[in-house]
């Protein structure tokens, strides 16, 4: 009969940032492996349980033994197997003895033939294997495929010296209530686990797999599976809010989760005075430092007081409390240090050290860099019409909060002091935004610079990035892209885009490879660079929800311009939702593959060489909607573009079922190809809709 099957390997603390990858490997490994021995029924399910000090899983409907299988073994060629009197040979004796068959005869083999040779094949039944002989295996192979960079080195008690990412301590493994007989690291299996290292004493016996989790819960004083602890965690936390905000973010709220077994959630304060320093210092320095969560009121501001999950459970604790206090306080008096020191030097008078910092050896240091930032800005500021004062001297200082104690500190407010040290100094407040504008988006999602200063900056940086490093020949490969080339395209087009900057997009890589054409090692990367930016952007906008042919149909006017990439992709689906669209994209294929075999160049079409009804009535239809196509186009509205060219449907359905279009006479077949010429001009203006057919 079917039942639960439980295993645990209890440890000491294992890394809280790799746990749950650590348990969901060992999980998964298991449960394949049995369900490859046969094991485990079709609506087998596990549960993965993951604690500081234990990797267990829990598989339901896991069988003691496995099916027997009927299993066919090709042995030799017949030609090799018998000889000319139909007797085995020697090589065949010999095959059978390595399978494990020495006594069966001819008579018990098959004969078939595999492509264009006859062998003998042998069937036999293998009975099924036992529950402790596949969960051992599954179990050495979880332990051995564990992503563990480096695995700990240890001696057991028996003197016996193991491997593992920690030292373990217990092996439970449970078969409904028997203990499955299997060892590892050492160790033999039972039904003994432990509980919580402060709040409980002593073995715990977990009677039966299915008991594992309650068990643990009321006796032991742990929450073994990682999203119950996570969900606890998370609501406490609200709930100690009191109508605060939580600062919580995912990673920080995973590493806590991974750090406890009973979650414990208590208040702490922190003196006022520290409020004077940037609220994204001292949030930094509780998350970072000491996995705090911080708390703002309503509006975003910081509030003197934070929240600590703990694993002791106790009547007071106040110990606790004032502990955590007594610990935060020179944290965040090293930050309101760095702060006050940093304020003594202007931004402007940190400029000279860019010169002692290498950005690449073959671009030079963050000083060239950043004038060649700066120029590119310059230019990008020209093209969107905004002041280039603001833009320069936003440039120039975009960088200077990274020779400053506090970034020093926290890498992460790279800009972020930059706005603040800005305003310290008296600069325009568009010129301070732009310290920590210029670098967005950071990632996908990521929030887009506010202003035009900052808004031009952000072009130039990654523009210059992008360009420069695939220039000296560091363009992403596979996976790797240890310059974030992608993430800079993406930040590119995002811009454009969302902004609906009227923007050249060869245009800027054309300024941009100018700025860096004077340095021996770059090379233009122009033809590379536009094939890998457009498919980012055939990404992006996958990912916005538009269908493959749709993106297609737009860009394959190869647009230079994003500012209304989305309106015409809108027009697209919109024309596509339409009845006559199938047939008009099937019509404009037509016309498209007749003019690509066409060697003929168009010219004006001549309307006295329009001798059938139905080209003569297209040639009408075609001039009457011309005005309002052009118009609508003109406008922008393309939406209303196809909507109109629409009206063609049925003129242009006659057209190719009663003329001829290649015809005998030359100048019949010239004007007819200059009709069909201007006709996918204007069905082609907004996209190229043949991408539509079929």
């Amino acid at each position: 009969m079917n039942q639960p099957l439980l295993v645990e390997l209890l440890t000491e603390e294992l890394p809280p940032k790799a746990l749950a990858k650590l348990a969901e490997a060992f999980a998964n490994t298991i449960e394949e492996e049995l369900k490859q021995e046969g094991l485990l029924a079709p609506d087998s399910r596990k549960t993965v349980f993951a604690t500081p000090r234990r990797l267990a899983v829990m598989i339901s409907d896991v069988s003691s033994i496995s099916p027997d299988k009927s299993i066919r073994l090709k042995v030799l060629p017949v030609s090799v197997a018998i000889d000319a009197n139909g007797n085995p040979t020697a090589p065949l004796k010999k095959k059978l003895a390595s399978l494990g068959f020495p006594d069966i005869s001819i008579s018990d083999m098959e004969k078939a033939m595999e492509g264009k040779t006859e062998n003998f094949f042998y069937t036999y039944t293998a009975p099924g294997s036992a529950l402790a002989s596949g969960l051992q295996t599954a179990l050495e192979k979880a332990i051995r495929n564990l992503p563990i960079p480096k695995m700990m080195t240890y001696q057991r008690p028996d003197g016996e010296t193991v491997e593992f990412v920690r030292p373990v301590h217990g092996l439970l493994a449970l078969h409904g209530k028997d203990v499955v007989p299997i060892a590892i690291l050492g160790l033999p299996a039972g039904r003994i686990t432990q509980g919580h290292r402060f709040l409980t004493h002593g073995d715990i016996a977990i009677p039966t797999a299915d008991d594992y989790e309650a068990t643990l819960e009321a006796e032991g004083k742990v929450i073994a599976r990682l999203d119950a602890r996570k969900n606890k965690i998370r609501a406490v936390l609200h709930d100690k809010a009191q109508g605060d905000q939580v600062l919580m973010p995912d990673s920080l709220l995973e590493e806590v989760t991974a750090l406890v077994e009973w979650p414990v959630v208590y208040e702490c304060h922190f003196e006022p005075a520290f409020l004077n320093v940037p609220q994204e210092c001292l949030i930094l320095t509780m998350q970072t430092n000491q996995k705090y969560f911080a708390l703002t009121d309503s509006e975003g501001q910081l509030r003197p007081r934070f929240l600590i999950v703990s694993n002791m459970e106790t009547s007071n604790p106040q110990r606790i409390i004032s502990g955590n206090e007594r610990v935060i306080r020179p944290r965040l008096s090293d930050a309101q240090f760095f702060f006050e020191q940093d304020k003594k030097k202007t931004l402007e008078d940190r400029l000279p050290g860019l010169v002692n910092v290498v950005y690449h050896n073959k671009l030079g240091t963050l000083a060239q860099r950043m004038a060649r930032v700066r120029i590119l800005a310059v230019s990008i500021a020209e093209m969107m019409h905004i002041d280039k004062a603001l833009v320069e001297r936003g440039a120039l200082l975009a960088k200077a909060d990274l020779l400053t104690e506090m970034v020093g500190e926290f890498p992460e407010l790279q800009g972020i002091m930059g706005t603040y040290y800005a305003r310290h100094d008296g600069e325009p407040e568009e010129v301070a935004l732009a310290a920590t504008e210029h670098y967005l988006p950071r990632f996908a999602g990521d929030i887009l610079p506010a202003t035009p200063t900052g808004t031009a900056i952000a072009l130039a940086d990654k523009l210059e990035a992008l360009v420069g490093i695939w220039g000296i020949g560091l363009q992403p490969t596979g996976d790797r892209d240890p310059f974030a080339l992608r993430r800079h395209a993406l930040g590119i087009l995002r811009i454009l885009i969302e902004k609906k900057l009227p923007l050249s997009l060869r245009t800027l890589l054309s300024t941009t490879v100018g700025i860096l054409a004077s340095n021996a090692s770059f090379k233009d990367p122009t033809a590379e660079l536009i094939p890998f930016i457009m498919d980012r952007l055939r990404g992006l906008l996958r990912d916005r929800g538009h269908t493959p042919d749709e993106i297609e149909a737009v860009l394959a006017q190869n647009p230079d311009r994003f500012d209304n990439i989305v309106d015409r992709l809108d027009a697209v689906k919109a024309f596509a939702a339409l009845p006559e669209a199938e047939s008009l994209a099937a019509a404009n294929k037509r016309i498209t593959n007749i003019l690509k075999k066409s060697d003929i160049r168009a010219g004006m079409v001549q309307t006295d060489l329009l001798q059938e009804i139905t080209e003569q009535k297209l040639y009408a239809s075609m001039n009457t909607v011309k005005p309002e196509v052009n118009q609508m186009f003109t406008k922008g509205d393309y939406t209303g573009t196809l909507k109109v060219l629409a009206q063609l449907r049925d003129d242009v359905d006659a057209f190719f079922t009663h003329v001829l279009v290649m015809a005998d006479d030359q100048k019949l077949r010239n004007n007819r190809i200059a009709l069909l010429t201007e006709l996918h001009t204007m069905m082609n203006q907004v996209a190229d809709i043949s991408k539509l057919a079929a």
